[in-house]
């Protein structure tokens, strides 16, 4: 049997493991369920990835990202690795083909969202695999005390009735201490083991940037900065915008979201990649899966809704361990909005029952029906159809989808795929009778690999330039011989699709738990009010808040971020001005005048004054109109 190390270079052609990888893979190895919380960039797929292949069988990969899912199943099969996928808007053959070679096609890896773990054929068919491991990734779904809580999540649990022996890898890169346990519990951990790397980036420099003017500074230090980098921003018309304005000033720029097609989306990210494109300018969609390892900044022009959030996305920037800038935009604007975004993340529950009402009846399903059915569905044009406000219709289908009344899929981006569905006897027999369609029947068959063993997927205009024909001309080809039962053809699809969980129910009955709806929302303002402290901060290294925030109370301060800096005008250590400011903080609890401030303060006066003054200077304490010195408020 190869060692773990052999497989690594075998199919990787890395001599060694990163940091915790390999202590990861030999506690599973020794029968351990494990959590391994890893940061963005330190490989986390690499580990059930190498222990699978050094065990016979299959591995259960659970992930809700569709995007990366697709990615990581097309990477191991370039490596020569036999993976597959299952996700929304597969057809029910698709799924039942994919599952048939699951059991008896020799695939080291079945890839699969939560929502599918459920069905009745999954269980079926899992019941027949040799399963050697299943991996929970993105494994802080789990907990209703996450940033990105699903309930379908839930249904994990229940492979243990299944597969009683198989041990659990879960997987995250950004889980405090609360979620951590939560994960275990959820996941039925028989004993707790968490291997973790410490969260602290010593090559990356945190920076608040307090600006009006966003974009005269974004073009002003890009100008000044080498290397490559990325801007998030929270709407799709923002990331071309402002890649428009980069371009205006003579910076290579690009823009992605998840609204782009899937080929436009791979062109713009292989630009990039290769160096083609400095600058991408993009929503959260970007990053699952990118491994871009001299990313020499990111820049965030507005503030993401939680720590986490920002920690994984800034956490893209300095993966080869060199010096990197993690830059974070902040004006007073930004507290406003962070503030709203708790009421529209949370819609009026009378609200969201009107949504569920009017969705089903949008969708024509009837009361005591639906479970267990996809549907497409177009946001817009349903919002449009009931003149509700997007957001409002989006987050309502948020909370449904916790609630676990239906699983709404947004990110959903099929290729074509075809199937032949008759024996290559059978196909001989149609291409003598059918003398027009055998020249097209053959280039497919030389295009692609495997199409009477299950679904691939096609590019209609790479077939039609190798025809010499256009696209529509193809799509005529195919859906003819699919009406003639040789193949089974699916066109692409980027529609978004709702899920049934359950069946319709009258809108009196619908019912959204405290869990879903009040303890959520109270998460998401302590969220926001971390973000806001770390926006807002100037007293604290940055570095410590977020690491202090991912359970790492002993860190020291980083030296480098904007706030260990300004202090070091002061002549001060870090710790002798957070512990000189707390002890302020305390006395003017009530107002006080400068001197029984200094009087109750301990230690050096020279050191007294100083902070006393830097607090003054940027506005942290302030004198009232009797002259006394009180905390700001701001």
């Amino acid at each position: 049997m190869e060692s773990f190390q052999q497989i690594l270079i075998r199919y990787w052609g890395y001599p060694d493991f990163r940091p915790l990888q390999l202590d990861i893979i030999e506690s599973v190895a020794d029968g351990n369920d494990t959590l391994g919380l890893m940061p963005t960039g330190g490989g986390k797929s690499i580990t059930f990835q190498v222990f699978s292949l050094s065990k016979e069988g299959i591995c259960i990969v659970i992930t809700p990202l569709i995007a990366l899912m697709k990615d990581q199943v097309e990477s191991l099969n370039r490596r020569g690795i036999k993976a597959l996928a299952i996700h929304s808007g597969m057809s029910g053959r698709e799924i039942k083909i994919t599952l048939d070679n699951a059991v008896w096609g020799k695939y080291k890896f079945l890839y699969i969202s939560p929502e599918r773990l459920n069905s009745d054929r999954f269980r079926e068919r899992l019941e027949q695999m040799n399963v050697n491991l299943i991996t929970v990734d993105e494994a802080h779904c789990i907990s209703q005390w996450g940033y990105d809580f699903r309930p379908s999540y839930m249904n994990i649990i229940r492979l243990r009735e299944i597969l009683p022996n198989v041990n659990i890898l879960a997987l995250t890169a950004t889980a405090t201490p609360k979620v951590a346990a939560d994960i275990q519990n959820k996941l039925g951990f028989q004993k707790k083991n968490t291997l973790k790397m410490s969260f602290q980036r010593d090559n990356l420099n945190y920076l608040v940037r307090n600006v009006e003017n966003k974009i005269g500074y974004l073009v002003d230090t890009i100008k000044k900065v080498k290397g490559s980098g990325i801007i998030y921003v929270r709407s799709r018309r923002a990331t071309r915008e402002i890649a428009d304005e980069l371009k205006k000033s003579a910076i290579s720029a690009d823009f992605y979201h998840a609204g782009l097609s899937n080929l436009v989306r791979s062109k713009k990210q292989d630009n990039w990649l290769a160096g083609k494109t400095r600058v991408i300018v993009a929503t959260n969609a970007f990053g699952m899966g990118i491994d871009k390892p001299d990313v020499r900044f990111v820049i965030h022009i507005q503030p993401p809704d939680s720590l986490e959030a920002y920690y994984q996305e800034a956490g893209r920037a300095g993966r080869d361990s060199k010096k990197s800038a993690a830059v974070l935009l902040y004006n007073t604007t930004d507290t406003t909005k962070l503030k709203k975004h708790v009421s529209v993340a949370f819609p009026e529950m009378a609200n969201i029952k009107r949504i569920y009402d009017a969705l089903c009846n949008y969708l024509e399903i009837a009361v005591g029906f639906g479970k267990g059915q996809i549907f497409e569905f177009h946001l817009q044009g349903f919002a449009q159809a009931f003149k509700f406000q997007q957001a409002m219709v989006y987050n309502s289908l948020k909370i449904l989808q916790r609630e676990g009344y239906l699983e709404f899929t947004e990110e959903v981006d099929s290729p074509s795929r075809v199937c032949f569905v008759v024996s290559r006897d059978e196909l001989y027999r149609f291409q003598v009778a059918n003398a027009n369609f055998d020249s097209f029947i053959k280039l497919v068959l030389r295009s692609y690999t495997g199409l009477f063993n299950g679904y691939v997927a096609i590019d209609e205009e790479l077939l039609a330039k190798r025809a010499g024909t256009n696209q529509e001309q193809v799509y005529t080809y195919l859906t003819h011989l699919r009406k003639s039962k040789i193949v089974d053809y699916v066109p692409r699809n980027r529609t978004p699709y709702i899920y049934f969980v359950k069946e319709r129910i009258t809108v009196e009955r619908v019912k959204i738990s405290k869990e879903s709806y009040d303890l959520r929302k109270n998460e998401l303002k302590k969220r926001i009010e971390a973000v806001i402290e770390y926006g807002t901060s100037t007293v604290k290294c940055r570095s410590r808040m977020l690491l202090e925030y991912f359970g790492e109370t002993d860190a020291a301060a980083c030296g480098t971020c904007d706030v260990c800096k300004s202090l070091q005008t002061l002549e001060l250590t870090a710790f002798d001005f957070e512990t000189i400011t707390k002890e302020i903080k305390k006395i003017l609890i009530t107002p006080a005048s400068y001197e029984t401030v200094l009087l109750k303060l301990k230690g050096d006066q020279l050191k007294k004054q100083q902070v006393i003054k830097w607090l003054l200077d940027n506005n942290k304490i302030m004198y009232r109109v009797d002259n006394l010195l009180e905390w700001s408020k701001k």
